[in-house]
């Protein structure tokens, strides 16, 4: 099974920049997809067209602003959105996929803000999603994936010194990512590619993607009890359509 996830920073401007295309070369069995930007109203409106997937789609209620959706080959036995918290919920940052032998939970995590505003409300929501993913977990196997908004150790960006202790490379931030791995949740990118470089964002400032001067922050994150199922992780770094780019694993589950 092929599995991928991206933040697409606006589903309108990406379908514009080939995102259709995209789906129809790849082929994915399944793909979450974060900051989609748009309502339940202005996507009826817009009548994409993605032949061949079911869609969920859990938008923020704030307009135009973060929100998920996934798209699957397969008829799910369940969606559900958010996961009864309000102060996350209302901004659409959790969507849930039910499969047969496993849940697949398609997450945009926070970012904690340049001045650091929104580090307390992460810092909140990673403690509340970990709790969260282990419930389910009780029942079967899970597939994190999405925009995780951190880069977890210093291999993870081109430049960790000079980010020290900036927006996406604090100690909380970091803390948060090495609380799921310590609950038995296995970054599947840095297993099977433990001294890869390789990014998955860009600013787009500065021509930082041209310079390759990138962070990896979007990441698939697997219960134990099925990373060896996982036969490849990667970073599709040439696709473009947004400030991120596609990363994916192929599971045998």
């Amino acid at each position: 099974m092929k599995i991928l996830s991206w933040n697409v920073n606006g589903i309108r401007a990406c379908v514009r920049n080939g995102f259709v295309d995209f789906l129809k070369k790849e082929k994915p069995d399944l793909l979450g997809i974060q900051e989609i930007k748009i309502d339940h109203a202005s996507r009826l409106k817009a009548e994409f067209d993605f032949k061949g997937y079911e869609e969920a789609w859990n938008p923020a209620k704030r307009p135009g602003y973060s929100g998920t959706a996934v798209f699957s080959k397969d008829t799910p036995l369940s969606i559900q959105e958010g996961i009864g918290i309000k102060e996350f919920d209302d901004e659409g940052r959790i969507l849930t996929f039910e499969a047969a032998k496993f849940f697949f939970v398609n997450i945009y995590f926070p970012n904690s803000q340049p001045t650091l505003a929104r580090l307390d409300y992460k810092v909140r929501f990673n403690a509340a999603l970990l709790a969260y993913a282990k419930k389910l977990e009780k029942k079967k196997p899970v597939i994190m994936c999405g925009d995780f908004n951190v880069a977890h150790e210093e291999i993870d960006l081109a430049r960790p010194k000079e980010n020290e202790g900036e927006a996406g490379f604090t100690k909380e931030e970091r803390l948060g990512a090495d609380n799921f791995i310590s609950a038995g949740f296995v970054d599947t990118f840095r297993a099977l590619n433990p001294k890869k470089i390789q990014y998955s964002w860009w600013s787009y400032r500065g021509g930082a993607r041209s310079r390759n001067v990138g962070w990896r922050i979007d990441y698939f994150m697997v219960s134990a009890k099925i990373s060896k199922n996982v036969k490849k992780a990667f970073i599709l770094d040439k696709i473009s359509g947004s400030d991120h780019c596609p990363v994916g694993i192929e599971i045998d589950i």
